[in-house]
């Protein structure tokens, strides 16, 4: 059974703690007791329904005392599908919070209330999960029960929110009008809107083809760990060497040549081992140990790919960065340290071309810092050849984070643009 990762966002009240809520109470993914306490709350503040955004309502009590959750996780299945959720907070002042939320998902739902409309900050939410790559875009329109349920509204939405989105690179966008409060068009298909001939939003959840998002063109298998058994009793597990890591791109089977960066040497795979035996073949995200025919002196960062299908070995990197730091700011000559895949080494921020204005797209050209939560594109120096592709091309091996080397803090999220 595969796993759908999907990322939510939306305005203040714009329904999106219902609409988890609601996901998790009709496709049965919450116990007895919660479903009590919910209902026993509910009554004490004087609710005629069950207020089901108050499954995840204490992550946002908890945020309003001033603990940072970065992005809260949710997680539920059905027979058809496991889900993850990342409930990435809205406001502009979380933006790398919810950088951090859909830079992993297959999916983003965006919220926007039927009755405000497209707002500045569901343009954002857009493009935000188009700069990150998300491949498949959800506009739930929320609170048609509140305009009466009417088609117009709906199709007003849809035409204004479309016409933004053609600025973006959105490549598959669904739009349903849904009711999370009474549960119209959410798990099952809504009475009160004969007028929309789609599918309920869980129903899209469930049958959205997300396998070929996944690079499975491009061979990339980036080394975390180097596997010997130096305690082994046995001849065959002393002799015994594997190259444990996550497979980025492209499909590996037994008897594929396979060339090994930065050496340049070729061999062929003698053998894919996994946590639950031998396989015939890994592909994204599977994690693996591969064997080799030949030994060759592979470590942590290295990178195994095809002898004609190389990433580009680059220590000059253009790239979008979010800016995640409170006490530091992005600016030329700052020396930082850069995790890409496995490999880490030491950056200089040569220049900083551009700020994005994330509400309007407006490039300032005359910035001279990104302070938390903006957006620029950056050029890099790397002190050391990165194996790198286009993030479009590959979100893993073209995505990376950026470390200050004093407090080992994360302090920004960079989206490969160009390398050389």
């Amino acid at each position: 059974m595969d796993i759908l990762r999907f990322a939510t966002a939306g305005s203040v009240d714009d329904g999106k703690s219902t609409l988890i809520g609601r996901l998790l109470f009709d496709s049965k993914a919450i116990f007895e007791d919660q479903l009590e306490a919910v209902e026993r709350t509910s009554r004490d503040r004087g609710t005629e329904y069950t207020d089901l955004s108050l499954l995840t309502d204490g992550l946002r009590a908890e945020r309003e005392q001033g603990i940072t959750i970065d992005v809260a996780y949710r997680y539920f299945a059905t027979p058809k599908r496991k889900f993850i959720i990342a409930d990435t907070p809205g406001h502009i002042q979380y933006t790398r919070n919810m950088v951090t939320g859909a830079s992993t998902a297959d999916l983003a739902i965006i919220l926007i209330d039927a009755r405000k409309g497209v707002l500045e900050q569901s343009r954002r939410h857009a493009f935000l999960t188009t700069l990150l790559r998300v491949p498949h875009l959800v506009l739930a329109v929320n609170k048609m029960d509140l305009v009466d349920y009417a088609e117009e509204r709906f199709e007003e939405i849809r035409e204004e929110f479309t016409s933004f989105a053609s600025k973006l690179n959105a490549a598959d966008l669904t739009f349903i009008p849904i009711s999370a409060l009474h549960g119209d068009n959410v798990v099952s298909r809504s009475e009160n809107m004969p007028w929309y001939q789609g599918s309920s939003l869980l129903h899209h959840l469930e049958n959205v083809h997300i396998a070929s998002d996944r690079n499975l063109v491009d061979v990339r298998f980036p080394v975390q760990y180097v596997i010997r058994p130096h305690n082994a009793t046995s001849q065959e597990l002393h002799d015994y060497r594997g190259y444990a890591g996550q497979v980025a791109g492209g499909v590996l089977k037994p008897g594929d040549e396979v060339t090994h960066l930065p050496s340049g040497l070729s061999t062929r795979i003698s053998a894919i081992d996994t946590f639950d035996g031998p396989v015939e073949e890994a592909f994204p995200p599977m994690s693996v140990t591969l064997r080799l025919e030949d030994d060759i002196d592979i470590s942590r960062g290295d990178l195994i790919c095809r002898p004609n299908n190389q990433p580009t070995a680059a220590q000059e990197i253009e790239a979008m960065v979010c800016w995640m730091a409170d006490t530091t700011k992005l600016q030329p000559r700052s020396k930082l340290v850069i995790k890409h895949t496995t490999r880490t080494a030491r950056a200089l921020v040569r220049d900083l071309q551009y700020r994005l204005d994330v509400n309007t797209l407006h490039r300032d050209e005359s910035a001279t810092a990104l302070g938390l939560n903006e957006i620029g594109r950056v050029s890099l120096r790397v002190t050391q050849p990165l194996f790198v592709d286009d993030y479009a091309r590959n979100r893993l091996t073209g995505g990376f984070i950026l470390i200050d080397e004093a407090t080992n803090g994360t302090v920004g999220a960079g989206m490969i643009v160009d390398a050389r």
